[in-house]
């Protein structure tokens, strides 16, 4: 609603400016004609740029004005050889142009070193920084971090990159029906992060088209903003750590806080099904681990206390055998 206040408001100026100059030469309504033809005009110009990086154009702003000071220098230099008034001015000309392009293109291409950039200078204190976390698409998709953050566990600004929002469209429109589940899962979820008022919920626009896959642009992102990722990919977890980009894996978090169970200790749960053996039922706790309740078939659909015998770790978890009090 501002942007179209402001687009109302720009147009209006250019018609009072283009009529006011007019009715000076007794020319109002063509002059009016033109002005609003130049306002559309720059109107449409301005909602094409859209995906324009303010990063990037502040970066080309200072290279085109290192390019124009380097420029002023070597003028200077030159204006102390017996050369004619017309080769220096030619040669200013010249030298302008040559290394305004030079600055602008090489600030274009090194923008992600830029880390203070006149007038876009962050001034925080030393001792309180700000905190990003970089969301993946695995992790958006997994959902749980949202509830671990409402929790405030931690405060941390989460951010979005917009390469991993295609990421996510393209899982949305892929083909293969687990993917597109997968894709429009994620894209619900960040609808309802963006909804929702207590979440810090950016979206972040930058992209590297030099990088070919989205973890490496994740983890150049990471470093450029020093930021986290937070991921439940294994692998983009140890990939990041080894270059030194902090992660945050909600598995691993899970994981942590699970309440551990011993010989010995005793618990209440359902037995909801039959076991593979003889007389074995089958169980689970409020954290999703298997119990095997041994000589308990008669008890399935029953609520029983039982006391843990042995515990049984596998490749796809832990097991919990135990037999009834």
């Amino acid at each position: 609603m501002t942007l179209l206040f402001i687009r109302v408001f720009f147009l209006g100026i250019i018609l009072f400016i283009g009529y006011f100059i007019g009715s000076i030469y007794d020319a109002a309504l063509p002059a009016l004609a033109i002005s609003a033809l130049a306002g559309v005009f720059l109107i449409g110009i301005e909602s094409t740029m859209k995906r324009v990086s303010v990063r990037g154009l502040s970066s080309m702003v200072f290279g085109l004005l290192l390019g124009v000071f380097m420029a002023k220098l070597v003028s200077d230099v030159m204006s102390l050889l017996p050369l004619s008034e017309d080769i220096l001015s030619v040669a200013r000309v010249v030298l302008t142009l040559i290394f305004s392009y030079l600055g602008a293109v090489m600030a274009l291409r090194g923008k992600d070193e830029f880390h203070v950039i006149i007038p876009y200078v962050r001034f925080k204190r030393q001792d309180v920084g700000e905190r990003i976390v970089l969301l993946d698409t695995s992790a958006i998709i997994d959902g749980r971090v949202l509830n671990v953050y409402k929790t405030h566990f931690f405060d941390d600004r989460l951010v979005i990159p917009r390469f991993v929002l295609g990421e996510l469209q393209t899982l949305a429109d892929s083909r293969d029906e687990m993917k597109r589940q997968r894709g429009r899962r994620g894209l619900d979820i960040v609808d309802q992060m963006q909804k929702d008022s207590s979440a810090d919920v950016r979206i972040h626009e930058d992209d590297f088209s030099d990088e070919t896959t989205v973890d490496a642009k994740l983890i150049r992102l990471a470093k450029m903003l020093d930021a986290r990722i937070c991921t439940t990919d294994y692998n983009l977890g140890r990939v990041a750590t080894i270059q030194g980009v902090g992660t945050l894996n909600v598995h691993e978090l899970v994981e942590a806080i699970r309440h551990r169970l011993f010989v010995g200790d005793q618990l209440k749960v359902a037995l909801i099904k039959e076991g593979r053996e003889r007389n074995q039922a089958i169980a689970y706790t409020a954290d999703g681990i298997m119990i095997v309740v041994a000589d308990a078939r008669e008890k399935i659909g029953e609520e029983v206390t039982i006391e843990v015998t042995s515990l049984l770790q596998t490749q796809s978890g832990e097991m919990i055998f135990a037999k009834i009090v």
